[in-house]
């Protein structure tokens, strides 16, 4: 069985025929159907490449969109998360594949042609490593095989039709957009979701819907439903999730707008839905995770779980790690587990009152293996990206920390990195428009880092009165966040609040110093570098 299985409409096989061999020099083996045996049966061999192939390569153009073989295989390779879509001549792609990068590969020059199909390649070469990985050369996959080791125990979810209760039948465009929309944002948390193509949900468009029938012959876990009602002048939207495996509703909610603002609001309904879905599935996995033993752990509830942890006390960070390391014993692949233990790692090197970079380097190559194993998941670009600012690489710090963003858009973390790393890249004013953007994805976004980024945001743009309220909102505060809170009081001259603020940093850190500090501050900015460090001198911290 090959490699790679290329889906693509025979009409277009002149252009195919160049990415074929690309493949081919990589030393992988491709199917496309021109091999097709004379007198086989056509559906049942292409099911049977399909489903042994490590790879789905999709070619979209305007022909191939408009073929139904190539839009389910495609949906194939997607719900198995192993699909790498290339596109030409600008083809306007499927609805439930508009979440995945695609790459495009015309209307350029040669030399940037030949870039995007080694960012083609390089995906395909991450999708048959891992696939290797999992099974011997001889397995043939099944479509619930997936790339990565975590995705076999990704959460399956589908989003049924929207019911349009308005009585109006001309109103379906409204509620069926929404269930589309809301399909292609969950798609892209891939990493936590098998979401159910389009197809597949709206089989069950304008029926009476048994959620626990629904649920077996989707094989999905959660389920989300819906209506929308037209109320006067008003449009009614409810939604609610339902866990199929013990038929309780986890979460519901009722969105009220005026018709002549709905479609202003309509990306912002979706963006709620989903980030609320994300939120919601998540607590509810770790909460089961933690009634298992944890002989029982599976490498996802390890991180679900290590997720849930407090990782703001030395205790709390210390079993995160232990389970994000059990996380990788279990399964060498699972890239999240690799981000999430560099995570750690980067934030130990940061309170080590040490001079070595060992937990740094340590940290750079989980995050590096982290995006090597899932090149699509936003979270290990992000992660990767704050690795890279620590290490003063600011051009890719920023390039994986906007990687992650386009991936997700709606992912409130990924936003909140960006920003983050913009306020020691010189880029503070941006810096607050995405942490703004974070809190509009999610309203209840309230880490400790992310007051933390905001009021560093403020601070180097001189804004000192801004920065101490950021700085004062969480309950708990590191000795870092202190020290910058007294570097902004002493900027405004209270004298009173410094004094207090001074001793409360070296309470929790009572080794602090200016010089180490500063050297774990990577700042790109000299001047915002030595404005801040005059501060801390200013407030009086030990030198």
């Amino acid at each position: 069985m090959a490699d790679v299985f290329v889906s693509y409409a025979r009409a277009d096989k002149a252009r195919v025929a160049p990415l074929i061999a690309a493949i081919e020099s990589e030393g992988w083996s491709v199917w496309w159907d021109p091999e097709i045996t004379p007198g086989q049966e056509f559906d049942q061999q292409i099911g049977v490449e399909l489903k042994a192939a490590a790879a789905v390569l999709v070619v979209w153009t305007p022909n191939s969109v408009n073929s139904r073989w190539v839009r389910g295989e495609a949906r194939e390779g997607a719900d198995r998360g192993i699909l790498v879509p290339v596109r030409f001549d600008s083809a306007e792609l499927p609805i439930d594949v508009r979440a995945l990068h695609t790459t495009d590969l015309d209307g350029m020059a040669a030399e940037e042609r030949n870039r995007h199909v080694k960012e083609m390649l390089r995906a395909l070469g991450t999708i048959i490593t891992r696939e290797r990985a999992l099974r011997p050369a001889s397995a043939v996959a099944s479509p619930a095989t997936s790339a990565t080791g975590s995705h076999a125990v990704r959460v399956t979810i589908c989003v049924l039709p929207f019911t349009n209760m308005s009585g109006d039948a001309s109103q379906e465009y409204f509620s069926d957009g929404l269930t589309e929309d809301i399909i292609t944002e969950l798609s892209r948390w891939r990493r936590l979701f098998s979401v159910r193509s389009r197809s597949a949900s709206f089989r069950y468009r304008g029926s009476a819907v048994d959620v626990q029938q629904v649920a077996r012959e989707l094989d999905v876990r959660y389920i989300v439903e819906g209506s929308v009602r037209r109320v006067g002048e008003r449009i009614r939207i409810n939604a609610q999730l339902i866990d199929t495996e013990t038929g309780s509703h986890v979460w519901a909610e009722r969105f009220d707008h005026g018709l002549d603002e709905i479609f202003a609001v309509q990306d912002r309904v979706v963006q709620t839905i989903v980030s609320t879905l994300v939120g919601r599935v998540q607590a509810s996995d770790a909460e089961r995770s933690r009634r298992k033993p944890p002989a029982n752990l599976a490498a996802y509830e390890c991180v679900l779980q290590g997720n849930a942890i407090s990782w703001d006390d030395a205790a709390g960070a210390a079993e995160a790690a232990r389970l994000f390391e059990k996380a990788i014993e279990v399964d060498p692949g699972y890239a999240i587990a690799h981000a999430l233990l560099a995570a750690l790692r980067y934030a130990r090197w940061r309170d080590d009152s040490s001079d070595s970079d060992e937990l740094l380097d340590e940290a750079y190559v989980l995050a590096r293996r982290g995006v090597e194993l899932d090149d699509g998941d936003s979270t290990c670009h992000a992660i990767l990206a704050q690795v890279l600012l620590l290490r003063r690489s600011y051009d890719q710090a920023m390039e994986y920390a906007r990687r992650a963003v386009e991936i997700n858009p709606n992912n409130q973390w990924n936003c909140a990195d960006l920003g983050s790393i913009l306020v020691y890249t010189g880029g503070s004013e941006e810096a607050l428009s995405w942490f703004a953007r974070a809190r509009e994805i999610d309203p209840y976004l309230d880490p400790a880092w992310y007051w933390r980024a905001q009021g560093q945001a403020h601070m180097h743009l001189q804004q000192y009165a801004e920065a101490i309220a950021k700085f004062s909102h969480p309950r708990v505060r590191s000795y870092r966040m202190i020290a910058m809170l007294a570097g902004c009081q002493a900027e405004l001259g209270d004298t009173d609040r410094t004094r207090v603020s001074v001793a409360d940093c070296l309470s929790e850190k009572p080794s602090f110093s200016i010089r180490h500090y500063m050297r774990k501050e990577p700042f790109q900015i000299r001047a915002e570098a030595e404005r801040v460090e005059a501060a801390l001198r200013r407030a009086g911290l030990p030198e």
